[in-house]
């Protein structure tokens, strides 16, 4: 079993920022891919950003490129995600989510989530 906890949310202007942590405990991570989604009032849950655990490469969704980016510190079992220049339209709860990762052939990465934390709430008010 794993559990992942998030951390870091609330209320901020628009172009402020702020970080997310998800700590992670439990089984091993060595295998799991990590990542972060959002999900605004009424809509579907979205991906965010994703980080594989076995390197370095991340991922992020059009609308965070160049002002969010997703980073993890092994030795704590964390993964943060940092974001800058926040939009009113990043308002969201924000889930901390570990997996397996896939990229398709056109480049979007897919994460299938294994485990999800209990999300944070972000609000950026304008």
């Amino acid at each position: 079993q794993v559990q992942l906890v998030e951390s870091g949310g609330g209320l901020v202007q628009a172009g402020g920022s702020l970080r997310l942590s998800c700590a992670a405990s439990g089984r091993t991570f060595s295998s799991y891919a990590m990542g972060w989604f959002r999900q605004a009032p009424g809509k579907e849950r979205d991906f965010v950003a994703a980080i594989r655990w076995s390197g370095s490469s991340t991922y992020y969704a059009d609308s965070v490129k160049g002002r969010f980016t997703i980073s993890r510190d092994d030795a704590k079992n964390t993964v943060y995600l940092q974001m800058n220049s926040l939009k009113p339209d990043d308002t969201a709860v924000y889930y901390c989510a570990a997996g397996s990762l896939t990229v398709l052939f056109t480049g979007r990465p897919v994460l299938k989530a294994s485990y999800w934390g209990q999300g944070t709430q972000v609000t950026v008010s304008s």
